[in-house]
């Protein structure tokens, strides 16, 4: 799920890596919620905080937004520039690195919190956007842009389309796909919205705090660790049955 791209993808990819993936945004999303009062997966909610300050002549009010959504932004160029880097890579599954990354910010920023009161908590809201936006990045990239999983809004908005085109059969013959697509997003909200209550309740009633957020970074790193180790047995399957494939005829044609 972290390596079939183009034609070699299919609906099962993504639906394997958009359940991943939602699961964790959930996660971070109420974990940074219930932190610092702030969404840690999205800059919807905070463009519109930074336009009303901006209004009201609170300029370096609103500057907070503007670092929140440069953060996201740059953490979306970062994955990118990342992949395109060792795209030409063969033995390296590229999109491994903004994963492995994530995971290392999510572990650093619960490590810092068990060591004392966090003093700078907008930096920490930075470094969860960026986090996110590296994570947003690569599966709109591994997936062609079919999977998102750090919001909701525009995964509603497909749902209603396509819920409406499900209804005039004659106008959308490939009833299939369309229901694909629609078994997808709800997957992806089925998931954002357990990783929530899980990080809710992680956070509040078993007190983790923002170590709920090495959880995330865990069903990430398990889930890497799961696509490579499947990765290498289909592979050494491949490689078996082609030996063997290859003695069969060369035994047949010496007894030709």
């Amino acid at each position: 799920m972290f390596r079939h791209q183009g034609t070699s993808r299919t609906i099962k990819h993504n639906l394997r890596i958009a359940t991943i993936l939602s699961f964790v945004a959930g996660i971070v999303n109420v974990s940074g919620f219930l932190a610092f009062g702030e969404l840690t997966t999205n800059v919807t909610g905070h463009f519109a905080l930074f336009i009303s300050d901006v209004a009201n002549f609170e300029f370096w009010k609103g500057t907070i937004y503007f670092l929140y959504f440069f953060s996201f932004l740059f953490g979306s160029f970062s994955s990118s520039f990342l992949i395109e880097k060792y795209r030409g890579n063969k033995r390296l599954n590229v999109f491994v690195l903004p994963t492995l990354l994530e995971c290392l910010i999510l572990i650093s920023i619960a490590l810092i919190s068990d060591t004392g009161a966090i003093k700078y908590s907008d930096l920490i809201v930075c470094a969860l956007l960026f986090a996110m936006g590296l994570q947003n990045s690569f599966v709109t990239k591994i997936s062609n842009a079919v999977v998102r999983t750090t919001h909701l809004t525009g995964l509603f908005t497909d749902l209603g389309i396509e819920l409406s085109q499900l209804l005039f059969p004659i106008y959308h013959p490939n009833r299939d796909t369309i229901k694909s697509t629609i078994k997808l997003r709800i997957f992806i909200i089925y998931f954002f919205f357990s990783g929530g209550l899980m990080g809710g309740f992680l956070y509040t009633r078993l007190n983790f705090k923002l170590n709920t957020l090495i959880v995330g970074a865990i069903i990430l790193l398990v889930s890497l660790f799961f696509d490579d180790f499947r990765y290498r047995l289909i592979k050494t399957k491949r490689k078996y049955k082609q030996r063997r494939k290859a003695v069969n005829k060369n035994l047949f044609k010496s007894v030709i």
